[in-house]
């Protein structure tokens, strides 16, 4: 017995210290970037980036030298980045992500529309083809006003129609999608999954010192409900890792890596103008102005300049009216007239503000009659 408790807790500990730093991305210290020359001057779609934001687009090298594969933007797609330690085979990844996926499904309305779904597929299968993934990805929309996207281990992505209305060009559509497309290409999710099952062998010592006490039930059972949680909740460091690697995923599948940038700014400045509007998906990572700084100089130092990019295209827009029209009529249809509809007791208190005054005409108050034929 002694034997074996040392074993299971010098794996917890190794296991640990390992999960720890696994998810670490490598992030270094940058010379400033160098002066902006004035005979560059940006295209016009940049200069209207500009001008939504207030931001100055990055100024890029010409040649830039990695300091390793993980910087070299050449490398996408042959590169280990979802090593570290971690207890899922990407077969268990896919059929954890699967079961998952039929929750979302469960609880939430997809959009069916075969001209949006198959855009928003196609923006991130360029992606997904221009990324270090290991899995094939599954694409769907769903019908929420929510500015969201989130990805599930295996591959399982959805995206809210919110965050498509949203974005005002696709590459701003294509930088939010490229981050969570990160987060399962270095999977975030089984890695955090495995140190919520670390955690469960580590408190395995304490059972068998107390194995039938409620203290004992009670620690499992509270490991063991954490542990879906962190799917899609993620640490500070793979979120810097995700803004990392999904900006050299958009450069790839040739996006200006600027919009990724001019986003989240925009998403920080409805925050600051409106408290309390910054969308869920940002609460547990918000475009904090250091990670915002960060990407602007990952861009300067990492990403060789090009002679274009692509901003948007005319079909972002037609989707992006189809699908408002399919939001608005969907709306327009849950509020017909004849539908049911509940009403608050403070509405009511409204339109009658003495419930003792005779002369109230309202018709929504009930009232009693006597029956024609009954007795008194």
């Amino acid at each position: 017995m002694e034997a074996i408790f040392r074993h299971t807790l010098k794996l917890a500990l190794m296991g640990a210290l390992a999960a720890g730093s696994a998810l670490a991305a490598p992030q270094s210290q940058d010379p400033p970037p160098p002066a902006q020359d004035p005979a560059k001057t940006p295209p016009p779609a940049q200069q209207q980036t500009q001008q939504q934001t207030g931001s100055q687009p990055v100024q890029q090298k010409d040649t830039v030298t990695p300091k390793n594969s993980k910087e070299d933007v050449d490398a996408i797609g042959n590169r280990s980045v979802g090593k570290g330690m971690n207890f899922f085979s990407l077969e268990r990844e896919i059929s954890l992500g699967k079961a998952l996926a039929q929750e979302v499904e469960r609880s939430s309305k997809l959009i069916d529309d075969p001209v949006v779904t198959e855009y928003v597929n196609r923006v991130g299968q360029n992606l997904v083809r221009n990324s270090d993934a290991k899995v094939p990805f599954t694409i769907k929309v769903i019908d929420s006003d929510e500015v969201n996207a989130f990805a599930l281990p295996g591959g399982f992505f959805y995206v809210n129609s919110g965050l498509i209305l949203r974005a005002q060009e696709e590459s701003e559509l294509a930088g939010v999608m490229a981050h969570e497309i990160a987060h399962v290409a270095a999977r975030h999710g089984t890695k955090n999954a495995t140190k919520g099952e670390l955690m469960q062998l580590a408190s395995i010592p304490a059972m068998i010192f107390i194995p039938y006490s409620m203290a004992g039930y009670a620690m499992y059972q509270g490991l063991n409900l954490a542990i879906p949680l962190t799917f899609l909740k993620f640490s500070r460091d793979a979120e810097k890792e995700a803004d990392f690697l999904g900006l050299q995923y958009m450069y790839k599948a040739g996006y200006d890596p600027n919009s990724y940038v001019t986003f989240f700014e925009r998403i920080q400045a409805d925050e600051k103008r409106r408290p309390g509007t910054i969308p869920k998906v940002f609460s547990t990572h918000p475009p904090t102005p250091d990670r915002i700084e960060n990407t602007q100089k990952e861009i300067a130092r990492i990403l060789p300049a090009k002679q274009e990019y692509l901003v948007t295209t005319s079909e972002f827009d037609s989707v992006k009216a189809r699908l408002r029209n399919i939001m608005f009529k969907t709306k327009a249809q849950d509020n017909a007239p004849g539908k049911p509809t509940l009403r608050t007791k403070t509405e009511q208190s409204k339109k009658q503000p003495n419930g003792n005054d005779p002369n109230s005409t309202d018709d929504d108050r009930p009232t009693l009659k006597r029956r024609p034929d009954s007795q008194p």
